[in-house]
This record gives structure tokens, C-alpha cells and sequence, in this order.
């Protein structure tokens, strides 16, 4: 099997607790990502922690670092772990840029270290479906959706991810 990119970016997804300031925070690391993929025996994957943000702060030029980091791997499939706020922005981003990959983003709108659950139900399923894909295009793989990004959006009423009615 062929390896897989990881990028890491940041999110709720990777959101932990401070103490000392009483917030949220992302951390620098890839423990969560590590803590889930532990269980996934047989893969073979590279990790990348790259911005270390909420989607909320993201810029043009983080956007860039993404494709930048894209381009100097080899890899044909990557997951990106990113925030659920401006997911649909990065994805389109990357749409214009990249037509040779696979590319699944993920993320989660509750942090891994207050509940495990959801989190780990989207990386999981965002890594499947990379490992059975082999169609080129972005995608979104979250809350028991995988589909290419233009067909799903981010429910702020309801709070979670559906698919577009045509």
C-alpha cells in the first residue's frame, strides 16, 4: 500500500485545555493524531504538523503553505486535519491548485481531549476511504459523509455536516 500524507494543521480537532489561561489552545504536537492511529495497524503514513491553528485564523498564505506542502511529497493521498469552520474555503483552495491527488479533509466541531469520540469516528473514516479511493479530487469526509467538497457544508443551525440538496 502506498503511504499516506497526513497533514495536521490544527482545529477544534486537536484542541486541548490550558489551566494557566483558562482556554482552549492547539498544541504543536500530533499526540491526538498519534493516539488514534495507533490502532491502525499495517498503515503506512507520514505526519506533517504544519500551522497549528483554528480554521477561523487561517490565511491565504496558510492556505499556500498547505498545497507548498503538498507538492514537495510524493505521496498521491493525503488527509488534511483541519478546522470545520473554514474547511470548505481550504478545500476549494486546493481545488484550484492540485488535480493529481486524493485529497480528504476531516476535522471535528468537539475537541479529541473532551470527548474521543467524534474525532476519531472522522479521521477514521476520512483514512478509509483514502486507503480504498483511487479517484483524484478533494473530498470531505465528516460526521458518516464522504463526499467531494462541493457537496457537503457545515450545518451551523443543526451543528453538524450534511449533504447539499440538489
Amino acid at each position: 500500500m502506498n503511504k499516506i500524507l497526513i497533514i495536521n494543521t490544527g482545529g477544534t480537532f486537536n484542541k486541548i485545555y490550558n489551566p494557566i489561561k483558562g482556554e482552549l489552545q492547539v498544541p504543536v504536537d500530533a499526540k491526538v493524531l498519534e493516539n488514534i492511529l495507533c490502532y491502525f495497524y499495517g498503515v503506512t503514513y507520514e505526519i506533517k504538523n504544519i500551522l497549528h491553528k483554528d480554521s477561523l485564523e487561517m490565511t491565504e498564505e496558510d492556505r499556500k503553505a498547505i498545497v507548498e506542502e503538498i507538492n514537495k511529497n510524493n505521496c498521491n493521498k493525503i488527509l488534511i486535519v483541519h478546522g470545520t469552520d473554514t474547511i470548505d474555503k481550504t478545500a476549494e483552495f486546493l481545488d484550484k491548485q492540485i488535480k493529481t491527488k486524493i485529497i480528504v479533509l476531516t476535522g471535528a466541531m468537539v475537541p479529541f481531549s473532551i470527548d474521543a469520540i467524534e474525532a476519531t469516528a472522522n479521521f477514521s473514516l476520512a483514512l478509509t476511504s483514502l486507503m480504498l479511493g483511487d479517484k483524484n479530487g478533494i473530498f470531505i469526509a465528516i460526521h458518516g459523509l464522504i463526499a467531494p467538497y462541493q457537496k457537503i457544508y457545515k450545518n451551523r443551525i443543526k451543528g453538524r455536516f450534511e449533504l447539499k440538496k440538489e
